[in-house]
């Protein structure tokens, strides 16, 4: 899959519910509410196609996102079906982590091999106050747990809010010094529905970086496969920080990765203004070159850049409709 400044998209992020149980504040401050008359999400078989479908046009690293993935009661089912695709190498899960503690054996054992879960803050007051729930430590537990186990990839996420949790690299460097995991920091993105938290709370995560450099932490190369991360690493500490900064110059001349709704919609920029529906071209086992012709003839569509510098956010309304 090649787009039209040449940019391959080997990475897919598939959504695989809408709902989420947190009320973070940047995203879902009032928790989720379904749409009336919303579809349901893609069935196991309509999941099995699609999959099939990108990894016959060179697919090889997947995501399941949300929503939250592990709202869904067959989410395992879900990670054991997409394991089983030829050529997925990675099989990777973005999560807030409420259930890592209790499930992370059998998500393992269906074939998860990498995970990203979502601590925007170390300070359990600071979290509670971001997501609307007090489980900071039974999160870090499961972290833990995903680092004893050896789980090849174990990642974290915070999202950067001036005056909330823009303080903390103190704290995280400490973690970070015998946590072998990687810390993402990402740049808050303005929605179709936060236009006011946006301003209030937007900060540059090159500000960070800034203070990285000046710390001695030193850039790395990106990966084919990797995601939008610029990552670093320093020598006295066992883990590393990625920054995630979309507003910065250039952000999507490594683009790499396509999105699909939970219900079946082509995304081709997570803030696109429109999605292209697959749905129909996943009922039946004999429509794989139907669905392949479909999504190989979206990509021309893909544009070179988001346009948020100018405000416009597409029909993103919150990251938990498209899977951030």
């Amino acid at each position: 899959m090649t787009d039209r400044y040449g940019r391959r998209f080997p990475y897919l992020r598939l959504s695989i519910v809408p709902a989420c149980n947190f009320r973070c504040t940047y995203c879902l401050p009032h928790g989720y509410r379904a749409a009336p008359g919303a579809a349901a999400p893609l069935s196991l078989p309509e999941v099995a196609r699609l999959l099939r479908g990108f990894a016959a046009l060179g697919m090889h690293k997947l995501r399941i996102t949300g929503g939250e993935p592990s709202v869904r009661h067959d989410l395992t089912e879900v990670l054991r079906t997409a394991a089983a695709i030829p050529g997925v190498r990675k099989l990777a899960m973005t999560t807030n982590g409420t259930l890592l503690s209790r499930r992370l054996g059998e998500w393992t054992e269906a074939g998860l091999n990498a995970i990203n879960v979502s601590v925007d803050s170390l300070d359990r007051a600071s979290f509670a106050r971001i997501t609307g729930h007090d489980r900071l430590e039974d999160i870090l537990a499961g972290i833990d747990m995903a680092l004893a186990a050896g789980l090849p990839s174990v990642k974290l996420n915070a999202v950067l809010l001036r005056d909330v949790n823009d303080r903390e690299l103190p704290a995280w460097l400490d973690y970070l010094r015998d946590h072998a995991v990687g810390l993402r920091f990402i740049e808050l993105m303005q929605t179709g529905d936060n236009l006011a938290f946006f301003r209030d709370h937007h900060v540059r995560a090159e500000t960070l970086e800034t203070q990285l450099l000046e710390a001695g932490w030193e850039a790395l190369p990106r990966a084919a496969d990797a995601g939008p991360a610029r990552e670093y690493r320093h020598a006295d500490y066992a883990g590393r920080i990625g920054i995630i900064a979309p507003y910065s110059k250039d952000f999507c001349s490594g683009c790499n990765r396509l999105r699909v709704t939970a219900t079946g919609d082509l995304r081709l920029c997570l803030f696109g203004e429109f999605g292209i529906p697959l749905r129909p071209f996943l009922q039946q086992d004999d429509q794989l070159d139907d669905l392949v012709r479909a999504i190989g003839g979206q990509l021309v569509h893909k544009e070179r850049t988001h346009y948020l510098h100018q405000g416009r956010t597409g029909i993103t309304p919150h990251l938990a409709s498209t899977g951030g």
